[in-house]
């Protein structure tokens, strides 16, 4: 609706307007500050929220403990207005400052005005998230918060819904939160968010969704951005009405402070009361520094729109309402002004200096050891130098100190210089601290860690019965469901059918729809849905149909989902299970097994390759335990194979990182996975009547990859080995070969060359024959492992062809 519309009118003191603009000053004043750090070299890049203010003032005034943003980095305003960011905040992320308490965002991981808040104890426990205010971590790439927006509102719809979640606290008062979100004019155009606002609709879940239109996507003007005449005409066809569920939509000028704070007060009332999702398209916003420290906005603005954005800008009208409104004088607002200045100023000195202190450490004790070195070199110019470069660093970092020590070892390289093996030391200690600083949390460090939930090996007895595959993933997800009220799937056929391979069958009409969930063909929002809602303490098993339409929800998965804990440094976490199928079915598109394309992008998620569905089973129940994100692809040819139904289905737990001898042998190691062990097992029985001797390793997960170095102990024995899986050339098989030929130094104990064992390079040919050419077969293992004997001894292995 247009604002015009609304009855309810707003009221402000005077205390409260005067408020509200010193925090828009402030943050315009941090906005300038922020570009001239960079111009200065003081900041590597900077990003700002200048221009969009007083819309995110009323925004943040909706804003309630317990509610979820999931937004993007021009939101500095809204964060400082609900109280999770300091002005010293701000400026410790743009000058990366590690130290967590000084940029409890990201630690400085990720570029500026990349914002969230910590969900979680030092230790990895959860906070009550009803106690506080949070925002969800935001990622660089355009809309890419969308899809986790999804799952941040749908929380909400379950914790009201599901009354066995009312015994799980401080997630959730009845459902009552709502996720906002808020993106960019020209990145809806992006497919995340088309398919996220329609998600929302279908589902009708408490998302309110805020829209800063300034006209431009950096140079690209609207015209080239949206079809028709806006954004809020182009969702209209999505807006609710008295026949048909819907969005509620709303437009308002992004000056204007009175009709702001009236629009966000209803679309609160609707959203956070009867779970209505709603879009605010915040028109006539401007960018009064362009997009970024990037550029100019002059080169591709033209005078005339120059001058509307000076004319328009919302916090010169913000002013000239609070005076039209004789809510302060002249002299008292130029007060404001001058105190925002003032106190921003002091802010980015706090910041710098805090910043700096932080590693003179490290810069003064590299110096004092490059001092002793160069008093007991004697005439050695160069030591000397390097002392006198790095104590005349202005601005040193971390890496100056390092560089330093470095290049001095080198140039001491043939000298017995007693203080060697302190800068050794030193060296060490310092890459340890900053390998924390740096590289620490890219999994769960918790107590909870997926690594630390013991095996429990399947049991069998005279009853247990014969049954095909999925009966056996069928039983573990009734046992998960059913003592976990956390735990929900959602997918495309998940629910009525119980999937297109029946693992979930008649699980919908046990536990109800709430717990086993029909979605959309929408692959990024069911991966954001459980993102978001992992983010609020639940447990979502989220299933993508076939490995084949993962890449739809990629971006999500690599940028989002596995950078999570990494790039809060332990602050959030999302454990959630992607589930899917795939390696060797029928067709291009029903075949997949891009295993390296997806373990190469996306590290921060466990990726385990069980090789049938009892495997895969203790997998679900291992993850289950834990506080990781994994994503478990089941064998699609397996699920009518028998297996045996374990008596304990509930407590099995498969380790991770733990590969399994399925076969022993002393002539050959085969390492491989998946569907791929049965195809290896029957080539290696077929060798054993030529008097070859198979060992043949399932690695089971690959990401982790053999922990204790297991595979290495069997090449010490047959002093070959064979990387086998249905990846194209160069793909997960060089990962194997390289996690074991070079990790595991196991080229110390090959008597022959390693040999990889790979699917053809393109897409897997339909049909039985099309499948045994492009995808290896029996008789491919057969020869490759002859072909490797026959080269050791020709005698007892002459040629077969």
């Amino acid at each position: 609706m247009y604002v015009e519309d609304l009855t309810k009118k707003s009221h402000f003191t005077k205390e409260e307007v005067l408020n509200d603009y010193r925090l828009v000053c402030e943050s315009r004043e941090a906005s300038y500050i922020g570009r001239k750090e960079v111009f200065m070299g003081k900041a590597k890049f900077g990003i700002f929220g200048d221009g969009k203010e007083v819309a995110q003032i009323a925004m943040a005034k909706a804003f309630k403990n317990g509610d979820f943003r999931s937004g993007y980095y021009r939101d500095q305003t809204f964060m400082l207005a609900i109280g999770q960011l300091t002005l010293e905040a701000f400026f410790s992320q743009l000058y990366a400052h590690t130290d967590v308490q000084a940029d409890p965002s990201s630690a400085g991981r990720c570029m500026n005005a990349h914002f969230a808040t910590r969900s979680l104890n030092e230790d990895g426990s959860w906070k009550d998230l009803t106690q506080q205010k949070n925002s969800s971590p935001d990622v660089s790439s355009t809309a890419g918060q969308m899809p986790r927006l999804v799952g941040l509102g749908y929380a909400s719809k379950l914790y009201r819904n599901n009354p066995r979640l009312a015994e799980i606290k401080g997630f959730s008062v009845n459902g009552n939160e709502i996720a906002f979100g808020t993106i960019g004019n020209a990145a809806c155009a992006e497919g995340p968010f088309l398919e996220a606002i329609n998600a929302a609709g279908v589902l009708q879940i408490p998302m309110l969704m805020s829209i800063w239109d300034d006209q431009y996507g950096i140079s690209v003007p609207h015209e080239y951005q949206t079809t028709g005449k806006d954004l809020y005409h182009l969702l209209s066809g999505m807006h609710r009405s008295e026949e048909s569920n819907g969005i509620e939509l709303y437009q308002v000028n992004g000056w204007d402070y009175e009709k702001l704070c009236a629009v966000y007060q209803n679309a609160e009332s609707l959203c956070r009361e009867e779970h209505i999702p709603v879009v605010i398209h915040v028109n006539e916003l401007t960018q009064p520094q362009g997009h970024s420290t990037s550029g100019s906005h002059e080169r591709y603005k033209s005078k005339e729109r120059l001058a509307w954005e000076k004319e328009y800008d919302c916090n010169k009208k913000f002013r000239e309402w609070i005076l039209s409104q004789e809510l302060a004088t002249e002299e008292e607002i130029r007060e404001v002004e001058s105190a925002a200045k003032k106190r921003t100023k002091e802010a980015r000195e706090n910041a710098w200096k805090a910043f700096v202190n932080s590693m003179k450490d490290e810069h003064s004790q590299a110096v004092s050891i490059l001092s002793e070195i160069s008093e007991l070199a004697g005439n050695n110019q160069e030591l000397k130098q390097i002392k006198t470069e790095l104590e005349k660093t202005l601005n040193p970092i971390r890496l100056d100190a390092i560089k330093a020590i470095k290049i001095a070892l080198r140039e001491l390289r043939f000298e017995q210089n007693p203080v060697k093996e302190k800068a050794r030391q030193w060296l060490k200690q310092v890459m340890a601290e900053n390998r924390e600083r740096y590289s620490s949390h890219l999994y769960s460090e918790s107590a909870e860690s997926a690594l630390n939930v013991a095996e429990v090996k399947a049991e069998f007895n005279e009853q247990s019965k014969i049954v095909d595959g999925r009966e056996v993933l069928n039983a573990c997800f009734d046992q998960m469901i059913s003592r976990d009220p956390r735990v929900f799937a959602i997918g495309e056929d998940v629910g009525k059918i119980g999937d297109v391979n029946q693992g979930f069958a008649g699980l919908q009409q046990k536990h109800g729809e709430l717990h086993v969930t029909d979605t959309g063909i929408r692959e990024a929002t069911i991966i954001g849905q459980g993102i978001g809602a992992a983010l609020r303490g639940l447990r979502p098993i989220t299933e993508i149909q076939y490995i084949d339409y993962i890449f739809y929800a990629f971006m999500t998965m690599t940028d989002d989902l596995a950078t999570i804990q990494y790039r809060t440094k332990g602050g959030q976490k999302a454990p959630m299970i992607i589930r899917t199928r795939g390696h060797r079915l029928e067709g291009i598109w029903h075949s997949g097994s891009p295993i390296g394309s997806i373990l190469h992008c996306t590290r921060g998620i466990y990726m385990l390759v069980p090789r049938n569905m009892t495997k895969a089973a203790g997998f679900y129940n291992t993850m289950l335990q834990s506080d990781d994100t994994a994503i478990i692809i089941e064998c699609l040819n397996g699920y009518r194979l028998k297996e045996k139904m374990p008596k304990n289905i509930a407590e099995i737990t498969t380790p991770l990182g733990i590969p399994e001898t399925i076969r022993e042998g002393d002539d050959v190691t085969i390492v491989t996975y998946g569907s791929m062990c049965r195809i290896v097992m029957e080539a290696a029985e077929q060798l054993q009547q030529t008097g070859i001797n198979c060992e043949v390793i399932d690695v089971q997960s690959l990401l982790p990859f053999d922990i204790d170095h297991k595979i290495v102990e069997s090449i010490k024995k047959t002093n070959r080995v064979i990387f086998a899986d249905e990846d194209v050339p160069g793909g997960t098989s060089a990962y194997m070969m390289q996690k074991v030929v070079d990790e595991q130094n196991a080229y110390r104990w090959l008597d022959s060359k390693p040999v990889c064992i790979s699917a053809k390079e393109h897409r897997p040919a339909y049909a039985s024959d099309g499948d045994y050419f492009s995808k290896p077969n029996p008789e491919d293992v057969f020869d490759t492992v002859y072909e490797m004997m026959h080269e050791v001894n020709p005698t007892q292995f002459p040629p077969l062809y």
